[in-house]
């Protein structure tokens, strides 16, 4: 699958006294960014939870490069490196307006049945979107 974009603004709240971005508000970013990356696929999380389906974190392995800082505006670069029968790897990059990389991370998605609370297979829906 192409790369996927999506461009968020850091305001006052994301940031600590110093106008730096807060080490836990990345992780915000790019599950937003993964959220909206399904949203323009036409895939409804919510759909898929009334369906008795959810997406977790399993693993996140991230580097903080540079910092992000008050008012800069960020691109969350969001692409799949590999699909498995229950879970998706994804390489999620944030860059600011300089188009210098800020943080990158490698995100583990694991698909979950929220009656069992057990790993299940992606959606069939799911994986031909992103092949």
């Amino acid at each position: 699958m192409k790369q996927f974009n999506w461009n968020a603004r850091v305001y006052y709240e994301d940031t600590d006294a110093g106008g730096v971005v807060y080490h836990a508000r990345y992780l915000a970013f790019f599950e937003r960014a993964r959220t909206e990356m399904l949203r323009d696929l036409d895939i409804s999380q919510q759909k898929l939870l009334q369906e008795g389906i959810a997406f977790v974190v399993k693993k996140m392995d991230i580097s903080y490069d540079f910092p992000a800082r008050l008012d800069d505006m960020l691109t969350i670069s969001t692409k799949v490196e590999q699909i498995r029968k229950a879970s998706i790897i994804f390489k999620q990059t944030i860059s600011n307006q300089n188009e210098q990389i800020i943080s990158s991370a490698d995100v583990v998605i694991a698909c979950v049945n929220m009656t069992k609370m057990k790993p299940c297979a992606l959606p069939k829906l799911l994986v031909l979107e992103f092949i």
